[in-house]
């Protein structure tokens, strides 16, 4: 949404990603096409203090300067998202009639549809192409769109923490930038990829051929819905539910270990159960009942995600005609979640996979997840933010106008000076 000048070449900024429950720091350096992780951490945010805007803030500050102070960061330079609940993303479709007054029809649709101010508050859009409307043919843009106040609190908070912003970016951008590597072969650029992240609280949609955005989707469910309706099933706090979610996740994972190590054995005549790590994990941490209600609750959200996920697919391939989408890839830390992926897989017609953001990194020396489940899905969008600005070319022509507010304005103009 905002960009500042900054070099294209060696150490990247830090990509900074605040989400409603984890703080996600990561720097790269590009050499050539050589990419290598120089620092990476993260912290968990207590769900407890989210209901207190300043405890959290405080919060996030503290975690932000002990991150820069303990981990192996260079610089301060720093590129974020804004909060996804700061964001607000449509579509619009113009005749060629209004095509040819874009920003005046942009001002009018964020005041009316927003309740914004085109003045003081921050526009951006993405012009996608020509859609069909029945018989008709239209011009498709995404709007973007987020008040002055939530972009100045943001830039305040990152300040307070001793960064130097050097760029603002929005969530989809970032989660598209950080596959678009990926995308760069010549029959990829005839294909739709959709990049979904569900995170705690919201789930993002980004459906994108070759280097381009074509449609995006902000979804409000994510983790936290699953945690709401056990809570609901259960008759527990919030807070009891998220724990019951990682004893349910601990179990199938050490049931799914105990399933290959018996399998293993049993070709030299072993029993599985000799493995006294096994055996104890055999014993599940949850008795049957829970465990059911539990698998009910989640199933009864994923099925919902999907329906809403499933929608978009339909949006799309009715726009863009002969447009199909062949390939879903899933992050953010809700990617983990099998009966999510279970219900996915049937629900949408297409492949199914999760993300590895981090995959053809050098990470040599490197341990920032100890629960070294491979993947690292979670990562996707704090590795688009430390990419903006290179993926071996000059940023996309992705919109051919940028609205941004005065104050935003002023504030580029002192960074560019610093």
């Amino acid at each position: 949404m905002i960009n500042w000048k900054m070099k294209t070449r060696g150490q990247r900024p830090i990509g900074l990603d605040i989400g409603h429950n984890s703080i996600k720091m990561i720097q790269l350096a590009i050499n050539g096409g050589h990419i290598s992780v120089l620092a990476a951490d993260k912290a968990r945010i207590d769900p407890r203090i989210n209901g207190d805007a300043e405890e959290r803030r405080s919060f996030v500050v503290s975690k932000i300067k002990q991150m820069l102070a303990e981990g192996n960061f260079r610089g301060k330079k720093v590129i974020s998202a804004l909060p996804s609940d700061g964001l607000k993303i449509t579509s619009l479709r113009l005749a060629e009639a209004e095509s040819e007054k874009i920003g005046q029809t942009l001002r009018k649709e964020v005041a009316e549809r927003f309740g914004l101010d085109p003045d003081e508050d921050a526009i951006n859009y993405v012009l996608v192409g020509d859609v069909h409307q029945g018989d008709e043919i239209k011009s498709e843009l995404i709007l973007f769109a987020a008040d002055n106040e939530s972009i100045k609190s943001h830039i305040e908070l990152l300040e307070e923490a001793g960064l130097r912003p050097v760029g603002i970016d929005m969530v989809p951008c970032a989660l598209f930038r950080s596959f678009e590597r990926s995308l760069q072969r010549q029959e990829d650029k005839e294909r739709t990829a959709v990049f979904v992240d569900v995170g705690s609280r919201f789930t993002t949609v980004v459906f994108g051929r070759g280097r381009e955005i074509s449609f995006v989707k902000q979804i409000s469910i994510g983790g936290d819905k699953f945690n709401q309706e056990i809570a609901a099933k259960l008759g527990v706090s919030i807070n009891e539910a998220e724990m019951l979610r990682g004893k349910l996740r601990m179990e199938r994972t050490a049931n799914a270990e105990k399933g290959l190590w018996a399998s293993s054995q049993s070709s030299v005549g072993q029993d599985s159960l000799a493995d006294p790590k096994y055996h104890k994990a055999a014993l599940g941490t949850l008795d049957a009942s829970t465990r059911q209600v539990m698998v009910d609750a989640i199933s009864a959200v994923a099925e919902q995600l999907a329906r809403e996920i499933s929608l978009c697919f339909r949006y799309y391939t009715v726009a863009f005609r002969g447009k199909r989408v062949e390939r879903a890839v899933f992050s953010g830390g809700e990617a983990y979640e099998k009966i999510l992926l279970n219900v996915l897989k049937r629900q949408l017609a297409v492949e199914i996979e999760v993300a590895q953001p981090l995959k053809g990194f050098d990470m040599m020396n490197l341990n920032f997840d100890s629960d070294k489940r491979g993947l690292l899905c979670e990562w996707a969008v704090a590795v688009g933010l430390s990419l903006k600005g290179w993926n071996g070319h000059p940023e996309p022509e992705r919109g051919k106008e940028h609205l941004a507010t005065p104050a935003a304005e002023s504030q580029v103009d002192s960074y560019e000076r610093n």
